[in-house]
């Protein structure tokens, strides 16, 4: 998948869960949200996009992934990430995860 292709495509994200990670290839790099389980809790404290991608979709399609994850698993989440705290901030359907 080419996320540079069309705006309007989702990006391909892998659950890289021995990395506790998860991620999309590109041709500029990777992109990341990474996690760690303390308990019943997910602790999200980092999310990366190459620059040159930034601002398309990449970053939410991450951070969406890690929290259907979660729910899916039985988790709380925590945003230790800025990023994730904003997206949540904006998609009060995930407000139950917190």
């Amino acid at each position: 998948m080419n996320p540079t292709s069309r705006p309007d495509s989702a990006p391909e994200v892998q659950h890289q869960a021995e990395s506790q990670r998860f991620v999309v290839f590109t041709p500029q790099g990777l992109a990341l949200c990474s996690y760690c389980r303390e308990g019943n809790v997910l602790v999200l404290p980092h999310t990366e996009v190459p620059a040159a991608l930034e601002g398309r979709g990449i970053a939410a399609a991450l951070v969406a992934a890690a929290l259907a994850w979660a729910r899916s698993e039985g988790l709380k989440v925590q945003p230790a990430c800025s990023y994730v705290a904003a997206y949540m901030r904006r998609h009060p359907e995930t407000q139950d995860l917190l």
